[in-house]
């Protein structure tokens, strides 16, 4: 018994030291210094040979540029001798001016033709066109006025100067439409400087408004001007892929024929909840309604890009549709709209077409969990045909693939690679057979530096329905012994998840450094995230504040199950963004869980934040009975009074994606409820912060060395990236 009794006394003395190891007092110059080491400025650098991006020469050549250990290096591949040929330049490969880019003193606001004479611009809310030739510019709209004018690119949360339009294959037609913003908000920003500021003001759609930007379709022959109005009402300016028309950088969601007679188009509803094909005649302006689809949550056509295809020549479409639940291509009739047969079907999902070949009637495309026993986030290249049968897998190797087809079509380059294991590119013929490799990634002296990948993580959703997936970053001093405070960095999407790209990258946002400091940091895309089933997505569909928080909170519970050297006394959270709306959501809703948070540019209330993403994600304000809406009961601020922790908020004076106000409402709310908490307000930053991110990266890990593992951190460390790498921009 008494010896019973001095083994238990032992074991909690061995675990109260082991505790007590962790416990720092302070975190010195030299340990900021070293945590420098794991960011992406010093890490990338030592990675060579990676990916490989193809410039095509035809005749199954092909040449790229890589970097080695010893500098650039010039590759010169060709598929039909499956011989390489390296050398310190093109010229010594005889490959002379290839790829330049256009000399017509352009610029990144004007759109060109296809056939490369011709330029469109806007100037005075009108679209004009520039001769490349004679440099003769000509007026083609004269009717556009301020807030209600041609092709002007403005979601609210994105904004250019760039034309939004299609250009006919013939380049003689313009697809584009005039937008009219002039009754929805308007959004303010105030420059910080010495004497009066300059106020910046542009129109901003919010969900309480009643109205939203809307275009008027048409189409342009510019060698007439004659303008040609598409008979149907305006439509909401939506897409079915992201948050608007533009996302791609193009007048998204049209196609043109061959002939440039006939124009494909999609019409969006403003709660995304349908999506109406059409097709309208050039010449007349008459439309001609094709097919709809109707569904309970929001439409989309693809992850990644725009799955529908426009295949007059055979009078069909290829409609993307999630309506067994999986995201997967459709053929239907282009006279009748009725459908002919389901192409693609299975638990897996489409996430892009890349190529149609209509003399074969073949499609090319990328998707996620047809491979079993892979992570379903890995991307995989396939073949099908037209009628569903044949399919094909064309990239065996196990990881994410990203995939350039050559001009022809007969080959693709394919690289390929997981977040913890480098990338392999090989050359392939497009049904799949290998013509050689092309590169293999070198991390040798990456890993001689002490660099550690993450560890793939699973774990199971809140519920045990589904299964979850992300990355653990550990100290590369770890110590399986000793207790550690943990970090969940966190971005909820809907849209896309914190973990980011499945592909390998050798240093991940500022975690492994933070983990070099004495953390666990942990990324869990939870359910409600894209590139899994519809009913995955939607699982959290009317409820953003949702914020995938109880599957963070699981997933790290049976994390410190598995890993006994998680603290789950000392758990912190940040993120920015999305991520910054979850950091307070989770800091107010489980302050028994979540001990300290890092707050960034979050959207704390969307009413705030523009139209098309509460309405999406939401749906459409609605009041009840008492005034409260479907968005309030959603909204930061109203949970403020339950802060217990240590809270950071930060914030851009001239973020004009997520305007500051969002985080003003939660200080207010704070002071209100008598709450102390920490703010950074960045008077020049946009969004992302820009040239003031390291900064706000080392008031980040001070914060969590102070409040969460209880050390003194360093005094005012400057993280300096390494002179040759560029610098970010304010407005970035």
């Amino acid at each position: 018994m008494k010896k019973a009794y001095q083994l238990l006394l032992l074991s909690c003395l061995m675990a109260i030291t082991a505790f007590a190891q962790t416990k720092k007092d302070s975190i010195s110059k030299k340990d900021y210094k070293h945590a420098t080491k794991f960011l992406s400025f010093n890490t990338n650098p030592m990675v060579y040979r990676s990916y490989v991006r193809p410039n095509w020469l035809g005749d199954g050549k092909l040449w790229y540029q890589i970097s080695t250990e010893e500098g650039k290096t010039y590759v010169l591949a060709d598929a039909k001798n499956k011989e390489k040929i390296s050398a310190n330049s093109l010229e010594d490969l005889s490959i002379d001016n290839l790829q330049e880019a256009k000399s017509y003193n352009s610029s990144q606001n004007e759109v060109f033709s296809p056939d490369g004479k011709k330029l469109a611009f806007l100037k005075d809310w009108n679209l004009w066109i520039k001769n490349t030739e004679t440099g003769e510019e000509r007026q083609l709209t004269a009717d556009g006025e301020k807030n209600f004018g041609y092709a002007t690119d403005n979601a609210g949360w994105r904004k250019s100067d760039k034309p939004i339009l299609l250009w006919s294959p013939d380049s003689k037609k313009i697809a584009t439409y005039k937008q009219d913003q002039r009754h929805v908000s308007d959004m303010y920003l105030a420059s910080t400087k010495v004497g009066a500021p300059e106020l910046q003001e542009w129109k901003y759609p919010l969900p309480t408004d009643e109205e939203i930007i809307k275009i008027e379709r048409v189409i342009i022959d510019v060698e007439s001007g004659e303008l040609t109005r598409l008979n149907i009402p305006s439509d909401p300016r939506r897409g079915t892929l992201c948050d608007d028309i533009s996302c791609s950088g193009s007048f998204d969601d049209n196609q043109w024929n061959k002939e440039s007679t006939k124009l494909a188009f999609v019409s969006t509803s403003r709660d995304h909840k349908s999506a109406k094909l059409r097709i309208a005649d050039a010449e007349t302006g008459e439309v001609k309604d094709i097919l709809e689809e109707k569904v309970e949550t929001q439409y989309e056509s693809g992850q990644g890009s725009i799955n529908w295809r426009y295949l007059p020549e055979s009078n069909e479409i290829i409609w993307y549709s999630e309506k067994d639940d999986w995201g997967h291509l459709y053929l239907y009739d282009l006279k009748t709209g009725k459908l002919k047969n389901q192409i693609t079907k299975g638990e897996f999902v489409v996430t892009e077409l890349l190529q149609v070949d209509q003399k074969n009637r073949t499609l090319y495309f990328l998707a996620n969990g047809k491979e079993k026993g892979r992570n379903p986030y890995f991307s995989h290249l396939y073949s099908i045909d037209f009628n569903g049968k044949n399919l094909k897998l064309l990239s065996p190797g196990n990881g994410n693939h990203r995939i350039s087809f050559s001009p022809k079509n007969d080959y693709f380059v394919d690289n390929y690679s997981q977040p913890d294991v480098p990338n392999v590119a090989e050359l392939r013929r497009k049904d799949g057979s290998l013509v050689m490799t092309l590169e293999k990634a070198d991390i040798s002296k990456l890993k001689e530096s002490g660099w550690k990948a993450p560890q793939p993580i699973s774990v199971k959703s809140r519920d045990g329905k589904w299964d979850l997936y992300g990355l653990m970053f550990t100290p590369t001093h770890l110590d399986e012994n000793k207790k550690y405070p943990v970090v969940n960095y966190i971005y909820p999407g809907p849209q896309g998840g914190g973990v980011g790209s499945r592909s390998f990258s050798a240093s991940r946002r500022d975690h492994q450094a933070l983990a070099e400091l004495g953390f666990l940091v942990v990324v869990i895309d939870g359910t409600c995230n894209p590139d899994r089933s519809k009913s995955f997505h939607d699982a959290c569909y009317g409820n953003m504040a949702d914020n995938t928080l109880e599957d963070q909170i699981s997933g790290l519970k049976q994390l410190a199950k598995k890993y006994p050297y998680f603290d789950l006394d000392r758990v912190g959270i940040w993120g920015h963004s999305g991520g910054g709306f979850a950091t307070a959501a989770a800091m107010f809703k489980y302050p028994e869980f979540y001990k300290v948070g890092i707050s960034e540019s979050g959207n704390h209330d969307n009413r705030n934040y523009e139209d098309d993403w509460g309405e999406r994600y939401i749906g459409l304000l609605k009041k009840d009975s008492t005034g409260n809406s479907n968005y309030s009961t959603q909204a930061n601020q109203n949970l403020a009074r339950n802060l217990q922790g240590k809270l950071l908020l930060a914030h851009g004076a001239m973020d004009d994606n997520v305007p500051p106000y969002n985080t003003y409402l939660v200080v207010d709310a704070l002071i209100n409820a008598n709450k102390d908490f920490d703010l950074i307000i960045f008077p020049h930053a946009r969004h992302g912060f820009g040239d003031d991110s390291y900064y706000m990266m080392r008031r980040r890990w001070d914060y969590f060395v102070k409040h969460l593992m209880g050390a003194t951190p360093p005094k005012t460390f400057v993280i300096e990236p390494k002179q040759d790498q560029p610098k970010s921009k304010r407005n970035e």
